[in-house]
């Protein structure tokens, strides 16, 4: 640019014009500049709306993916804790026919499992937008730790719960099994292996211990995602 003004200086000079040209050709010259940087500034203000706009949208689905996530999330907290409050009535428990008649029913609540998956549809279309069109850092920063961490401990955790149903529960249902109904009651022909020493009540006492595990990792799930969704309430408003 000032290249080209020395040009049409050193121009107007040699044709010998006068000053009043010279200003003239300044005068243009910066009303060409001052049109450039207007529409450069009616660009960035596009692109700022169409970022805001896309924001604004994808925290909406990001949102409503989050509503879903929790309500799984809260329901499978519930049947892990009752699995746990079941595992230490029968463990507490002694022999008598009213203990039979509600063992059955505490098992039904301890040999089962949830399936989690969260969903990831809006997360995805983030990540290939870019996280960084999310201008909140914190948010940011927490939707990562939600999907990139914390999802995937709760998947593990309830996919641990299923390893166990299969791998230590199965045999014993084929075996000792009198009746089941899936999430409802386990009636085992010989109920008292579970109130003495053996490998029914020892896995009693892990599948336990799995179930504390994985409502740990749910609660830290379930509080990032609180977190979130405070953070995107505030964003959209």
């Amino acid at each position: 640019m000032i290249k080209f003004f020395r040009k049409i200086r050193q121009n107007l000079l040699s044709e010998g014009k006068t000053g009043k040209y010279l200003k003239y050709a300044i005068g243009e010259i910066i009303l060409v500049v001052i049109g450039i940087l207007i529409a450069l500034q009616l660009n960035n203000l596009n692109e700022n709306k169409k970022n805001d706009k896309f924001e604004k949208e994808i925290l909406s689905q990001i949102q409503e993916n989050l509503k879903s996530d929790r309500i799984v999330l809260k329901k499978i907290e519930l049947n892990f804790n009752k699995a746990i409050a079941c595992s230490y009535k029968i463990l507490n428990a002694e022999e008598s026919q009213k203990t039979r008649d509600s063992i059955k029913i505490w098992l039904g609540a301890i040999i089962q499992f949830d399936r989690f998956q969260p969903l990831t549809n809006a997360y995805e279309v983030l990540k290939s937008n870019g996280l960084d069109r999310i201008s909140n850092k914190q948010l940011r920063f927490l939707l990562g730790k939600y999907y990139d961490d914390d999802a995937l401990r709760m998947i593990k955790s309830t996919n641990d719960i299923e390893l166990a149903f299969n791998d230590h529960w199965i045999p014993i249902l084929f075996e000792d099994t009198v009746e089941f109904e899936f999430k409802k009651s386990v009636e085992l022909s010989d109920y008292t292996v579970l109130l003495k020493p053996s490998k029914e009540r020892n896995i009693l006492k892990l599948n336990r211990d799995n179930y504390a595990s994985g409502i740990t990792k749910i609660m830290s799930g379930i509080s990032t995602i609180e977190e979130i969704q405070n953070l995107i309430t505030k964003e959209i408003n």
